[in-house]
Formats: C-alpha cells, sequence, structure tokens
C-alpha cells in the first residue's frame, strides 16, 4: 500500500503529467526503444506509428494518478491490459524496464524533482505488482487447462478460406496433435509471425470465431490497407505453413444464463467475436431470444452471411437484420441484407424491451460509439452493454 504522502505527491503532478498530452508517451516509447530496441519484438509498431498505443498509454497514466488511492476503480482496465500482455507473453523483468524509461521521461520533460521521482517509482512499483501478479495467476491457469500452454505454441495452416472480398479464415491446428485448449466465446489469440522479409516480429490478436472444439482453431483476418501482418496472411500464408500462437486470452466474452436473451451488435470484421457467441448459442440451443444485428460496407465485403443463417436456424428464438451502407448493383437483388444506410436499432425498439438483455458490440471505435448511444436511448443500462476495441482500449 502507498502512504499518504506519496499519493499526495503523485496527484499533485496531475496538471503537469495532463498538460504534456501524448508528448509525454511518444518521449517515453521513443526513449524505451532506443534504450531497448529488443522491445521492438513485442510491441506493435504500427499502433507506435498511428500514435494510438501511445494515447493510450497516457489516458492510463492519468488514470492511474486520479485513482491512486482507489485502485478498486482501475481493476477491469488492469483485467484487459492483463490479458492483452498475456498474448504478448510480458514477463515481470520487463516491468523494471518500463519503469526506468517511465521516470527518466518524467524527469527530462518534467524536471519535477527527487521526491516527485521517488513517488513516482513506489506507485509504479505497486502498479507493476498488480499486473505481474495477475498475470501470472492467467499463465499458470493457461498451463493447467487440457490443452493449454504457455509462451508460443507450433500451429499448421491447415486451410485458408475467403470469405469476402476482404476476409479471409484459417483453420489451424497444433503441430504436436495434441489437444487444444478451451476459451470463452469472445476470445481472441494471439499470432506470431516473422517473416524473412519482417524488421522485427511481429504479434496480433485474432478473435476466436466459433465454439471450442478441442483440437483446432479457427480465426478470421480482415485484409488491412497498411495491414503488414495482414497482407502478409492474405497474399503469402498457404496450409502447410507454420505459425505460432500465444494461449486464449481476453475479457470480452459472452457467459449468459439459459434464460437470458442476448443481442450481438457488429460492423465490419467485428463480427468474429460474436460468430464464436453465435455459434456457441446455437449448439447449446439457447432458448431465449437470440438478435443478429449486422452493419457491412456492402455485399462484396460481407462475411459469413451463410453460417450466420445456418445458425441462427438452429435457434428456436432467432432474429437477424443487416444494414449495407451503400449498394453496388450485385447487392440489389441479394437477399443477404435486409436494409440500406446505417444501423438504426429504433427500428427494432422491441428487441430490447426484456430487462435483462444482455448486448455485446465490436466493431470500429466510431460504430460503436453510435450503437451505444441508440442502446442507451433505447433504455439498455450501460452495464449491460458489452464491447471490445480491436487495438488499444478506448472508452465509449
Amino acid at each position: 500500500m502507498l502512504d499518504a504522502q506519496t499519493i499526495a505527491v503523485v496527484k499533485s503532478t496531475i496538471p503537469a503529467i495532463a498538460a504534456t498530452g501524448p508528448r509525454l508517451t511518444a518521449h517515453f516509447y521513443d526513449r524505451m526503444f532506443q534504450h531497448n530496441p529488443e522491445l521492438k519484438e513485442i510491441f506493435n509498431m504500427s499502433n507506435q506509428r498511428n500514435g494510438d498505443q501511445r494515447e493510450a498509454l497516457f489516458n492510463a497514466i492519468c488514470a492511474y494518478a486520479t485513482n491512486i488511492e482507489n485502485l478498486a476503480v482501475l481493476l477491469p482496465a488492469v483485467e484487459k491490459i492483463a490479458q492483452k500482455h498475456t498474448s504478448f507473453h510480458i514477463k515481470p523483468e520487463q516491468y523494471n524496464i518500463v519503469g526506468e524509461h517511465l521516470l527518466a521521461t518524467i524527469d527530462e520533460l518534467l524536471s519535477p524533482g527527487q521526491e516527485v521521482l521517488d513517488a513516482w517509482g513506489k506507485a509504479y512499483g505497486v502498479l507493476a505488482g498488480v499486473f505481474i501478479n495477475r498475470e501470472a495467476e492467467i499463465y499458470q491457469s493457461n498451463v493447467q487447462k487440457t490443452g493449454g500452454w504457455e509462451g508460443t505454441r507450433a500451429f499448421r495452416i491447415v486451410s485458408k478460406t475467403p470469405q469476402s472480398a476482404v476476409v479471409t479464415s484459417f483453420e489451424l491446428e497444433p503441430v504436436d496433435g495434441g489437444p487444444v485448449a478451451d476459451y470463452l466465446p469472445g476470445q481472441y489469440t494471439a499470432v506470431w509471425i516473422k517473416p524473412q522479409e519482417f524488421a522485427h516480429q511481429e504479434i496480433r490478436q485474432y478473435s476466436l470465431t466459433r465454439k471450442p472444439n478441442g483440437k483446432s482453431y479457427r480465426i478470421a483476418v480482415k485484409r488491412e490497407g497498411e495491414g503488414q501482418v495482414s497482407n502478409w496472411l492474405h497474399q503469402h500464408a498457404q496450409p502447410g505453413d507454420v505459425i505460432h500462437l500465444a494461449a486464449p486470452a481476453g475479457d470480452f466474452f459472452m457467459d449468459v444464463a439459459p434464460h437470458t436473451p442476448v443481442t450481438l451488435i457488429s460492423a465490419g470484421v467485428g463480427q468474429t467475436p460474436m460468430l464464436a457467441m453465435l455459434d456457441t448459442l446455437a449448439n447449446a440451443g439457447h432458448p431465449a431470444q437470440v438478435n443478429w444485428f449486422h452493419a457491412a460496407q456492402s455485399g462484396e465485403v460481407h462475411a459469413f452471411a451463410d453460417e450466420v443463417a445456418q445458425r441462427g436456424a438452429m435457434l428456436p428464438r432467432f432474429a437477424s437484420h443487416v444494414w449495407y451502407q451503400t449498394l453496388a448493383e450485385a447487392d440489389r437483388n441479394a437477399v443477404r441484407f435486409d436494409s440500406e444506410g446505417l444501423m438504426e436499432l429504433a427500428q427494432h425498439e422491441a428487441a430490447f424491451s426484456d430487462p435483462t438483455m444482455q448486448c455485446y458490440l465490436c466493431g470500429p471505435v466510431g460504430f460503436m460509439q453510435f450503437a451505444a448511444q441508440q442502446l442507451v436511448a433505447l433504455g439498455v443500462d450501460q452495464d449491460r452493454i458489452h464491447y471490445e476495441c480491436f487495438g488499444p482500449h478506448k472508452v465509449l
């Protein structure tokens, strides 16, 4: 526990920290990668270039300083980050490296004096301890599962299936032939690759897209314009190739009782964690209402439509509505969509009338903000709205 003086000193620095903006974390990352370039093998350097990771870390530092005397407020964020850290196989000693460069950054940008640096050192040590302990629990749990492992495990691509013009799914089986760990619907696995043409090892998280079967995993990858890993998987990865995976992780998952109604809301590739949820519900014959609301740019990029229809047919109370933002000529006679334009949930107000309805959202941040505002306007409590951001977390 931190003493009152340390807490007071850290909180007194909040205005100065806030005034630096993401410049603080930009300096931190630049400094750390200069002195410890080996960490480029772990961090997503694309998120460094676009600034997302720097913004996320800055927000986390401000949140920690603000709530330093009430860490319970931060536990949901700690869980999200700890789960992500285990997919990168973060080690306790790496927290010392981060702490060293964080304190040096505060000193170099703010010159606050030794008392402040000592206080931040103590505060960082407490927070690092929370993460190290939680991540050790996750690692241990992964190893103890049937088919579980720590670190990475070699998987072979056994099939590669285009699902739309931009989304391809990959079926993956372990090279060692053993079982694979179960996971909760909505969780992800991390793909670790380093082709010869890559400057650094790259790690990306991809949702697991069906219910567990104990034998293999399936992921779906959207080809991004500047996405180094997604383009390599689309253009170069082939059946028979071996890649490495971390054990399933993630704090976004569905865990509902049979009588609980569920609404799955997605846009674009945000449907991938929803596919595992729908598959789980369908195979369980979930008796309560299940709604599938999905938005796609057009029919060309709309993936998994047939699979969703097949899973929905297995449910006694299933409703589906698909929006295409723009219609290509080929879409006009299609039966894979219901409405043109943006998703309008008010059209389906009755679907949200049950006060126990649990809503799961995934898609671009702007879309989720748009959908969450509509849900709140329809009377859905915020604690029944669950969401996942691909990449660094953002608050809706």
